[in-house]
């Protein structure tokens, strides 16, 4: 049999470890709200989340790129159908609903790359003389997030 002493220190330990444990794990959510309120200085343009109307056609995923263009297309009078699926599947399905598909960037257009993972579309905005084109687009820079970019003449090659 074991010397009561030992038992009463033992059980101390014990009861130390088990009150710093709980310290650690009451603490976290303080560490976790902490750390979403970033307050540094962050200069970001020409990006926002998106306050517009919201489609009630459009049955792509809401803050998607695909739902963004679908959306676009829809506000210039010109819907696409629901059924394209991800992204990277938007060519071979808009080609087979007999829409035209070619690396010709045109106003109201829908921009497609298999280039992510399920890909990624935009809506062209708008094509410069030089051959550039804006592109508005959700969720490249983050889910939800609407941004534009204006790309040169040789990516619409590519």
């Amino acid at each position: 049999m074991m010397p009561l002493y030992l038992i009463k220190v033992s059980f101390k330990k014990e009861i130390w470890i088990v009150l710093i444990v709980m310290g650690l794990v009451m603490s976290l959510p303080l560490v976790a709200l902490a750390s979403l309120s970033d307050v540094s200085p962050q200069k970001v343009s020409n990006i926002s989340l998106y306050t517009g109307p919201i489609s009630t056609v459009d049955t792509y995923d809401f803050g998607e790129r695909t739902y963004w263009a679908a959306l676009q297309r829809e506000q210039v009078g010109k819907p696409i159908p629901n059924t394209w699926g991800n992204a990277n599947t938007w060519a071979i399905r808009a080609s087979a609903d007999g829409y035209r598909v070619d690396h010709s960037p045109a106003v109201d257009a829908v921009m497609e790359t298999t280039a992510a993972e399920f890909g990624h579309v935009a809506f062209v905005e708008n094509v410069g003389a030089d051959g550039s084109w804006t592109i508005s687009e959700m969720n490249y820079k983050g889910w939800d997030v609407v941004d534009e970019r204006t790309l040169p003449a040789i990516e619409a090659a590519q």
